[in-house]
């Protein structure tokens, strides 16, 4: 019911709510609005069946009672001027102007909903589901009230309200971003707070994400209990320690809790399973030698390695610089025709994560001893932006021309992209009415770089995996770009007095934390696992949205697929395919190690010396059951090479990696022995060179990837269920490299480690029974 006040007159709002035990009449929304004699006040309670006596009762008290000096309930009663069955115009609480006046346009409304009996979730989501109707996939909860998202004409809302009694109030749909980052800073401390309680930090042997920026607030409430002071470090000891930018503070909050719009909305504890630390990576004022870059991130990773030395890490780098022609950091002037080169900064970032320590005094490349044991370890490196954003740009085109940025080219690191989630606006600011998402949902960011133009027979496809990064929007008139709070991330911010908890954030640094944070996740599962086995399952997990697919769909030729690649990796990983198998979609993980080269005596050049083996625990009986039903297989190779960064030509003697590894997978008609032949064969002939598998039907990518620069190849295979049963072996070979051909520096002696990720899917069928049963030692080296 609605009970409206007589003009400049208050309703007694206290009697109107009486919160009496048991159930009884409740007081779900107040507004104001514009009388035929001025402003009047508007109440809406929900009066429960068998209660509408509170009201009949204190009414019959009033009149019976009016002729008293001090009637009855008269508070209550005097200040209404009319009562009235409530329609959804009286649960609007907005502005009465914004209420929509079509009602049968589809928009998005933002329905707040009674806690009273905890089944208010289910009975909504009930009705939208019986009709048809789209709803948000969060809820946010209050003390009394659950917030949720729903899809609907008015009439639809109408017939709603009539159908549920947990209806409360309407409202324009306010982005959970937006709404937190205009709350005063105390009112922002209760979230803050509140979450705060629910968070489990993970304990002090727990993997970390390192996040080399610009510092890190530790004291930040939702960072202080996962960020020791041991853990804050800077690269230059004159530095002051404590952050004067927030982007490092932005970064850490995503690497601990991805969008916080998820913490911030369940009502769930949130258990962490990995820690951060901090490196200040960039000075206060002004910028570090860009001819240095190398240098500093040598120390930067020295710093944090020396307090905790056994620790598991994740070093997570958003600070990358332009590429010029000439392969140093600086402004980029149109297209580099040597898009892909290394740098010094990349080439030191190779060279530590294959596990090198490097003098960083010198500006040379120097090693510190090569014939120490190496020390593998994770880069997570984001792509790099394209800073300005034209609204009238095609923007896949301009990605495609915009190569990644310095050190995202590196061949060992995880090189990470961005793509946009959403593209509803529906819960922007005012300040943004009328802006239009450049990027469809499940499309490229427009802001991502990548390798598309790069040259393909000698550098690699990055990023390696795209994540949410937001999206950009153009204003009404396509001037000028913007990105409202509705399509950026939630994230911590900086603090200064006076100041919030909380802001947005966006880009492909964005993206470059929360993969981050999901390789550190994978090394909590997994702490026995190797560096390049994590990289492996970070990218093994990825899949492209609906939005890319159709784009690989599309392509005419293996060209077109190798340029998709390029732009978007392999997709977004997804957390649960990279922890653990589903019944009917098996992981396989084999870590293991091959000496690549061997030579005559006397001899300055090498010849490929091994190949391993491998025949894999395989479902055959289960895939011949299925017959032509189609099944699918993807197989991940990850190592890391060792750079040789002298620009001597790329090829030959100086060839960038130290090594190259190459997979190939048993056909059809092979047995173990003749497959076994044939790689050892065609690589000997081919003197290290991938022998060729485009005669393999049913790959995605084929040789155009599987024989590609890097040091990463991943390919997927689709074909009946009967082909894959014979196809339970993998030959892993080493292809050409430096140390082939430099006696003095080859160590193939000491061996190269790689990881191998396969899987099979295969819906409806329990392939993991059948596998978990047939594990054991499973590599055979080939010499």
């Amino acid at each position: 019911m609605t009970f409206q006040s007589f003009a400049g007159l208050e309703l007694a709002l206290g009697s109107l709510d009486p919160r009496a035990v048991g159930e009884q009449p409740e007081l779900v929304a107040v507004h104001v609005e514009d009388g035929v004699d001025g402003v009047v006040q508007v109440a809406t309670v929900f009066i429960p069946d068998g209660r509408k006596q509170y009201f009949l009762s204190r009414l019959t008290q009033y009149v019976e009672t009016a002729s008293d000096d001090r009637a009855k309930n008269a508070a209550l009663i005097e200040g209404i001027q009319s009562v009235r069955r409530a329609t959804i115009r009286e649960l609007w609480t907005d502005p009465a102007d914004q209420f929509p006046n079509e009602p049968t346009a589809l928009i998005w409304w933002e329905v707040w909903l009674r806690r009273r009996d905890g089944g208010e979730r289910q009975r909504f989501a009930g009705f939208a589901d019986r009709h048809g109707l789209n709803t948000g996939e969060q809820y946010l909860g209050f003390a009394d009230r659950t917030v949720a998202l729903l899809q609907a004409t008015a009439d639809q809302l109408a017939d709603l309200f009539e159908s549920i009694d947990d209806l409360a109030e309407l409202r324009r749909p306010h982005d959970v971003a937006d709404l937190l980052v205009s709350l005063p800073a105390a009112e922002q401390s209760e979230w803050v707070s509140e979450l705060r309680q629910r968070v489990e930090a993970a304990d002090t042997g727990a993997p970390v994400v390192c996040v080399l920026d610009t510092g890190v607030q530790g004291g930040h409430p939702l960072l202080a209990d996962s960020l020791s002071v041991l853990d804050a470090h800077v690269v230059d000891p004159r530095w002051r320690p404590d952050p004067v930018f927030g982007h490092g503070t932005e970064m850490a909050g995503l690497a601990l809790y991805g969008d916080l719009r998820g913490a911030l909305a369940s009502a769930h504890p949130v258990a962490l399973t990995h820690r951060l630390e901090s490196v200040k990576f960039l000075p206060d004022s002004g910028s570090n030698d860009p001819a240095l870059y190398g240098g500093v991130t040598a120390r930067a990773v020295d710093r944090p390695e020396v307090q905790a030395s056994e620790r598991h890490r994740v070093f997570m780098l958003a600070v990358t610089g332009l590429m010029s022609a000439g392969s140093q950091t600086g402004e980029q002037e149109g297209r580099s025709p040597e898009a892909g080169r290394p740098t010094s900064w990349s080439a030191t970032i190779d060279a530590l994560a294959f596990g090198r320590a490097i003098d960083d005094t010198d500006p040379e490349l120097t090693y510190l001893d090569r014939d120490e044991e190496r020390r593998p370890r994770l880069f997570v490196v984001s792509a790099g932006n394209i800073r300005d954003v034209n609204a009238s740009d095609d923007h896949l085109q301009r990605s495609d021309l915009e190569p990644v940025e310095d050190p995202a080219q590196a061949w060992n690191v995880l090189t990470v992209g961005a793509y946009s989630e959403t593209d509803d606006m529906a819960g922007a600011p005012d300040l943004h009415a009328g802006y239009v998402p450049i990027a469809s949902r499940g499309e490229l960011s427009p802001v991502s770089r990548t390798s598309v133009v790069f040259d393909r027979k000698k550098w690699p496809f990055k990023p390696d995996v795209v994540a949410d990064g937001g999206n950009v929007a153009a204003s009404p008139d396509g001037t000028s770009v913007d990105t409202p709070e509705n399509l950026a991330l939630l994230t911590t911010r900086m603090r200064r007095p006076g100041q919030g908890f909380f802001t947005t954030t966006r880009d492909t640094s964005a993206a470059t934390a929360q993969v981050a944070a999901l390789a550190a996740d994978v090394q909590a599962a997994y702490p026995e696992f190797r560096a390049e086995t994590v990289r492996a399952l970070v990218v093994h997990s990825a899949e492209w949205t609906s939005a890319m697919q159709a784009h690989a769909d599309r392509a005419a030729n293996k060209t077109e697929l190798a340029s998709f690649l390029r732009r978007y990796g392999m997709g977004v990983p997804n957390q649960e395919r990279a922890l653990r198998s589903a019944s009917d979609a098996l992981t396989l993980i084999a870590e293991g190690r091959i000496r690549p080269y061997e030579r005559e005596s006397n001899a300055n050049d090498g010849k490929t010396r091994e190949m391993n083996l491998h025949e894999l625990p395989w479902p055959s009986d289960e895939l011949e059951a299925l017959g032509e039903s189609e099944v699918r297989l993807r197989v991940t190779l990850s190592y890391f090479v060792e750079p040789n960064p002298s620009s001597r030509g790329w090829t030959g003697r100086y060839v960038y990696p130290s090594h190259g590894l190459r997979f190939a997978m048993r056909r059809p008609e092979d047995s173990v022995a003749s497959f076994r032949q044939r790689i050892n064969t065609r690589a000997r002939i081919g003197e290290g060179r991938p022998p060729k598998l485009a005669t393999d039907a049913g790959w995605l990518f084929g040789a155009s990837q599987q024989q590609a620069s890097g040091s990463l190849h991943t390919d997927i295979w689709t074909g009946s269920a009967a082909d894959l049963a014979s196809k339970g072996a993998v030959a892993i070979y080493p292809v050409a490299g430096w140390w082939k051909n430099r006696r003095a520096y080859d160590q193939s002696d000491q061996g190269v480690d790689y990881s191998l990720v396969v899987s099979i899917e295969a819906p409806e069928v329990d392939l993991w029974t059948s596998v978990a049963q047939q594990i054991k030692p499973i590599v055979v080296v080939e010499t």
